[in-house]
């Protein structure tokens, strides 16, 4: 989960993931190579594809489990939460005596409590007891029998694996899912700045969207579909389920910016143009609620391209919610009650995002998010075909080979999944950082 990749860097290869950044305008500016490991069964491969930071980060690197351990901070909190567990348990065998009364509430919270703490306060102790071990292991390598040393060496060996196993597993347990992370998703395209050539580079993700779908076992059913005359995309939408596929794609949104001669250029110079992608969590019926009151439901005939139901039917789809004026469309099947089908999940997807987005808002503060917003106005990502290199602004990661990362293959996987463990380190440290304020 949060650190995984990059222990098994760490610790197989003592590679540091990344360095400490400057501001590209210094000139102490960094630029470190990192190297890429395809992962087959969770285990690092000899292929290796190299991966360089420079951006100006608020994170300065990913954090090995020794240092992440050796942080007094996270130490205090560990203790913090035994400490509580063993109030919750002592309350909960003890509720019903006069010492210490407790309502039937108070001792279904704390019931919630131990339950909820356990695995982790289970991972805590077996760690302390792997860490006696190793120590009565070193004393043992100090004998002068040397099978006892070997012995003693392979004990040891197999006992630093177990602590690190733990040690994964408890940041695991400490980073909390998000709420949406198991959910569905609506995906939306937009071209941006650029014309013709935002249209079409538009069009060339929507396709690596795809082919990611299918890479990782997803279905993708188009809701949304506006295309030019030169086959680029204006704007679609696509509904996509599969496991873990929002928690997988959440990171796409935002304003993507191609660099390249376009097609339609005939003196050879080079556009920058741009398009946006917003990554809807699809909502359950409990967490969404919409009142069929405050919709405006309006049917149209179709407009473009699509044989003889086009413009002879009243099938495309507009619903409107009034309170936000939220919009969600579709003419993409024949069928009126289709298209509305479709229309209703778009529109549910982007009212559920607000939601989501409200709150986030007031959990978090400014200081928050270096991994991004997540939002449709920041630039978060550019290709450049002249010089063969992806670059994610908010990590400072470059990979090369622009034709491979468009397949929506492995390169694609690759940089969500290290997005995903900066992400995770930042809820730790923000976790740890709310526990020292207040503990002070």
């Amino acid at each position: 989960m949060a650190y995984r990749r990059a222990v098994h860097l760490l610790t197989r290869r003592k590679e540091c993931v990344f360095t400490m950044l400057i501001p590209a305008h210094s000139p102490n500016f960094i630029s470190t190579p990192v190297r890429f490991h395809e992962l087959s069964n969770n285990r690092c491969q000899g292929s290796t594809r190299t991966l360089h930071t420079g951006a100006r980060l608020m994170v300065a690197k990913l954090l090995s489990l020794d240092e992440l351990f050796a942080k007094r901070s996270l130490q205090d909190y560990l203790k913090k939460t035994e400490t509580e567990y063993s109030k919750c348990l002592d309350a909960v065998n003890r509720g019903g005596t006069e010492e210490e009364l407790y309502s039937e509430d108070e001792l279904k919270a704390k019931r919630t409590r131990v339950s909820q703490l356990a695995p982790l306060i289970q991972s805590i102790r077996e760690l302390d007891t792997k860490q006696k071990e190793i120590a009565e292991t070193e004393t043992l390598l100090k004998d002068e029998d040397p099978a006892l040393q070997e012995l003693a060496e392979l004990e040891r060996e197999a006992c630093l694996q177990d602590i690190q196993d733990l040690r994964q597993k408890i940041l695991d347990l400490l980073v909390p899912e998000e709420e949406a992370d198991l959910a569905d998703l609506v995906l939306e395209v937009t071209a941006g700045v650029g014309g013709q050539e935002a249209m079409l580079f538009t069009a060339e993700l929507f396709d690596m969207y795809h082919g990611f779908a299918q890479h990782h076992g997803w279905s993708f059913d188009i809701l949304e579909h506006v295309t030019n005359e030169l086959g680029g995309l204006r704007h679609a939408l696509a509904s996509i389920s599969g496991h873990q596929c929002y928690k997988t794609m959440k990171f796409e949104g935002g304003v993507h910016r191609v660099q390249r001669v376009p097609k339609t250029e005939k003196q050879g110079r080079m556009h920058t143009s741009t398009m946006t992608v917003a990554v809807l969590p699809q909502p359950t019926e409990i967490s969404l609620t919409i009142n069929p009151k405050d919709l405006r439901i309006d049917t149209m005939r179709a407009s473009g391209a699509g044989g003889q139901h086009v413009n002879t039917t009243d099938s495309a789809v507009r619903i409107v919610h009034l309170p936000t004026g939220t919009v969600a469309e579709c003419q993409q099947e024949r069928s009126q009650m289709k298209n509305k089908e479709k229309a209703m999940k778009a529109l549910r997807a982007k009212l559920y995002s607000k939601k989501l987005e409200e709150e986030t808002s007031k959990r978090y503060n400014q200081r928050k998010i270096q991994i991004g917003t997540k939002g449709r106005s920041e630039k978060i990502r550019t290709y450049n075909f002249a010089q063969d290199r992806i670059t994610d602004h908010r990590i400072g990661a470059t990979v090369h080979d622009v034709k491979s990362f468009l397949l929506g293959e492995d390169l694609l996987d690759e940089m969500n999944s290290l997005l995903q463990e900066f992400s995770d380190q930042e809820t730790l440290m923000e976790l740890l950082g709310e526990n020292s304020q207040e503990g002070s």
